[in-house]
């Protein structure tokens, strides 16, 4: 089932934003990300806020979806103008899931155009849908592309039959180079999404999917490892032993296996889990995320930041659907971080980066750490005596023991 939403505040209904949101908002990018909450089957390990036809229920249509994302893009507008945040043109647009293209390209495309509408596209924006390789055609992909769209990612997550099947993932491992085909045909950037670490899954298998993912040549993989989440499928067939459990050194060895199969092939590491054939190739709309920026998140149980609020939608799109209809927010909760929980989340964020940290930008606690991690081999010395903290390949494997150094009083 998917992940309860964090507490917070409540979220007012009119959705006008704390005056924190406003400060400095010019010098931000502005992104927008859609939530297509539907998939065909749920996935064993997936915890996100997704519901196949069965579980939807009444008083929500997929049929009816674009409409009401347009009807929350249009709540949005008017409640930034209202907290006086000036009016920026999209940096990135992203539309994730759930599977974004189990709604029709028209579908896709309308949502995307009426963002437009409302606020302008910059130059060279990024427009990325994520799509399951059995759910797009040759002809949709052109479609997403002559409607703006410039990147799919496909989720592919193994080669391997056996571990999709685990996953319970439905797509034929064949259908992934003929969907980058036709993306590729279809002029958009190709991203593949892999997952390792799955039950059952041995070294071998492993390397196969890499070298699969590899030989499709896209400009940008993910590589993640699989978190099992309490209340999911495989968390409780774990419990009862019916598959064995994760094995933390499995996933670190599996991890440097793909960063030595992906950087032998010419790619390289711009964040922990990402890696791209150049800069440009990066995820523009995850980078913004870790720099920190604005994304107003629309669709049943997105998040969003402005400055330093956060705020998430309700979960069900029965219920998302009837706020807006009433003319009220669809925000379940929010939260105003103060100074210290933004610098965490800014170390936190940042330090995943291959662009780094400037040293000058931590505290000094934080900058008498760098050398016991420069001697643990776990922050690059060259790139830290030149004024930036950047997690070697051994930093990466324990990125999150790095961050509690610079962040210890």
């Amino acid at each position: 089932m998917p992940s309860a939403l964090p507490l917070g505040d409540p979220a007012p209904a009119d959705g006008i934003l704390p005056a924190q949101a406003a400060q400095d908002a010019a010098s931000r990018a502005f992104g927008l990300y859609v939530h297509i909450p539907f998939c065909a089957v749920r996935c064993g390990y997936c915890d996100f806020n997704t519901y196949t036809a069965k579980e939807l229920g009444g008083g929500a249509s997929q049929d009816a979806y674009a409409q009401t994302a347009q009807r929350e893009m249009d709540f949005a507008a008017t409640a930034m103008e209202a907290s006086k945040i000036p009016p920026r043109p999209l940096s990135t647009v992203f539309f994730g899931g759930g599977t974004p293209t189990l709604l029709s390209a028209d579908d896709l495309s309308s949502i995307l155009h009426a963002a437009v509408r409302r606020w302008g596209l910059k130059d060279g924006a990024e427009v990325t849908t994520e799509a399951n390789p059995d759910s797009v055609t040759k002809a949709s992909l052109q479609q997403l592309a002559t409607a703006g769209f410039t990147r799919v990612s496909f989720g592919m997550q193994s080669a391997v039959p056996h571990v999709l099947k685990v996953l319970e993932r439905t797509h034929d491992p064949l259908r992934v180079p003929q969907a980058v085909q036709w993306a590729r045909e279809a002029g958009l950037k190709i991203s593949v999404d892999l997952i390792y670490g799955t039950p059952g899954e041995s070294m071998a298998d492993w390397k196969q999917s890499l070298e699969a993912a590899l030989s499709y040549e896209p400009d940008h993989i993910s590589a993640y490892s699989l978190i099992v989440e309490d209340g999911t499928k495989l968390a409780a067939q774990m419990r009862r032993g019916q598959v064995p459990g994760i094995d933390d050194d499995d996933h670190a060895a599996k991890y440097q296996l793909a960063d030595e199969l992906l950087t032998d092939a010419g790619m390289q590491w711009y964040e922990v889990s990402n890696w791209a054939r150049t800069n440009v190739d990066a995820c523009q709309h995850n980078l913004a995320y870790w720099r920190g920026d604005d994304w107003w998140g629309v669709g049943p149980g997105s998040h969003s930041h402005m400055g330093g609020v956060r705020w998430w939608n309700v979960k069900h799109p029965s219920a998302y659907a009837h706020r807006l209809e009433d003319g009220l927010s669809p925000a379940a909760g929010r939260e105003t971080l103060d100074a210290r929980t933004r610098e965490v989340e800014r170390v936190m964020l940042a330090a995943r980066l291959r662009e780094g940290l400037q040293t000058s930008s931590l505290a000094t606690g934080a900058r008498q750490a760098i050398a016991g991690l420069i001697a643990e081999e776990l922050v690059d010395p060259g790139a830290a005596f030149a004024g930036t903290l950047v997690l070697t390949l051994q930093g990466r494997l324990l990125a999150d023991a790095v961050v509690r150094r610079l962040l210890a009083d």
